[in-house]
């Protein structure tokens, strides 16, 4: 067994035949390009035991070598993902179920009838691969770089290959994240960890795919800095996610919920008070900003609009055909991995970052509720508006974090203040001012807001 650390990226077939000539990828090439055709066969239950368990089971052709391979639950965020890969060298093209025994297989599928398992799809490819190595300060740093051109087939259906994979052979992890930063730097490169295997589930039920996003768990003793970086990773690795996904099948519930996770990110950063300072941050909201000022408004006018609707996903094309959603993705993920919002911050920042989630949270949703006023806005409703920013806040962390306070009817609260939020958005009318005031004072009476105020 092996873990295998590797770095996914969506590409063009323009931008691969780039990549080929890259200048930074000539320096570092040890090897020179070589290329191998490697057929595939995934196998699974019919009930899809293998995929449910998270778990890829596939015959590998490569040339005249025939290898079995099992790679079980991992890591994945944000496209960087590590998993324990099993293999083994068989004399011919037939499954080997002796090989799936209790030193690799997972203890959650050992009553499963290995017999049920049959092959569902191929992933047939051309892979260009090189080996990339140079000096990172006092350690060496060797990456497999492949260039894979192809199909995914399931059926009738298939689906294009064209993606840079980047493999870890020597070195730590944040070299794969620095590499490819730089060659999105001038290429448009997009972090996707949706595998080729879960293409093949995508194509084989359409239907019935379940693009499974990150989730995080909160409690209550944990300190904020861990908070944010778990809460931070699985918005970000819920973007790439949906951006894959939505480019795959332009369903509008996809844009609307990246839209969403760009948004909270946004409103959870913003909120770290001195736990983060603005310096160490400049730039994520910078690209946080620049990517919301063009697709929230898109976003809000294509609720209502058909039209607009019907264009979005040729416009998030052209998105992903530039280099901004790669860098600023890539670029994520080393701020976050470095945790360089702690890079400058002083004692009471420290002070601040370590503090336990539930009481830093009780504090900072009193001192936020204080200052959104809301009996103001019952009187001048058509001001809401300028409180977005705020109400973003606390509905960021209520989402995802409410269960760590000590507090009522929270989920109540979240419905009520999201609510609110929804007719801050809309345009004026005199209908909509009346909501406003309703629902402020709903918001304002709530045990659960009176609870957080008194905080």
């Amino acid at each position: 067994m092996h873990k295998e650390t590797e770095l996914k990226l969506r590409a063009s077939r323009e931008t691969l035949a780039a990549l080929r000539e890259h200048p930074l990828l000539k320096k570092r090439n040890k090897s020179g390009w070589q290329t191998r055709e490697l057929l595939n066969q995934y196998f699974d239950t019919p009930e899809r035991d293998l995929s449910a368990a998270r778990v890829a089971l596939r015959l590998r052709r490569d040339g005249e070598v025939i290898i079995q391979t099992l790679k079980c639950r991992g890591q994945s965020v944000a496209g960087l993902s590590e998993r324990n890969e099993f293999e083994w060298q068989l004399d011919k093209v037939k499954l080997d179920l002796k090989k799936l025994d209790a030193t690799c297989w997972p203890e959650q599928l050992a009553g499963l009838d290995k017999k049920t398992i049959k092959p569902l799809f191929t992933t047939d490819f051309t892979r260009e691969y090189a080996e990339i190595a140079w000096g990172r300060g006092k350690s060496k740093v060797v990456i497999e770089a492949a260039l894979d051109q192809g199909f995914v087939i399931a059926g009738k259906r298939k689906e294009a290959i064209c993606e840079l994979e980047l493999e870890l052979r020597e070195g730590a992890p944040e070299a794969l994240l620095e590499l490819a930063s730089e060659l999105a730097a001038s290429l448009p490169l997009m972090p996707c960890d949706i595998s080729k295997a879960e293409r093949g589930y995508r194509l084989l039920e359409p239907n019935s795919y379940d693009l499974s996003l990150p989730t995080t768990e909160l409690d209550a003793e944990m300190a904020l800095d861990d908070a944010f970086a778990a809460l931070a990773w699985q918005l970000l690795g819920s973007s790439q996610r949906l951006a894959e996904q939505y480019r795959h099948n332009g369903h509008w519930r996809l844009l609307q919920d990246w839209v969403q996770c760009l948004s909270e990110l946004r409103a959870l950063v913003a909120s770290l008070g001195q736990a983060a300072p603005r310096a160490t941050t400049r730039e994520l909201r910078s690209s946080l900003d620049a990517l919301l000022e063009d697709w929230r408004p898109l976003v809000q006018a294509g609720n209502d609009d058909e039209d607009v609707r019907r264009v979005a996903p040729e416009q998030f094309s052209e998105e992903l055909e530039d280099v901004r959603w790669g860098q600023f993705s890539l670029n994520t993920s080393r701020w976050l991995l470095a945790r360089a919002w702690t890079a400058e911050r002083k004692g009471r920042g420290e002070r601040q970052g370590k503090a336990q989630l539930a009481g830093w949270l009780a504090h900072l949703l009193g001192e936020e509720g204080r200052a959104l006023k809301l009996p103001l806005y019952t009187q001048r409703p058509e001001d809401l508006a300028e409180q977005l920013p705020r109400i973003e806040q606390l509905l960021a962390w209520l989402h995802h974090a409410r269960q760590v306070l000590d507090a009522p009817q929270m989920d109540r609260l979240y419905g009520d203040l999201k609510k609110l939020h929804e007719l801050a958005e809309q345009p004026l009318s005199d209908e909509l001012l009346e909501a406003r005031v309703e629902q402020a004072r709903a918001v304002d009476q709530s045990r659960g807001w009176k609870h957080l105020l008194k905080g």
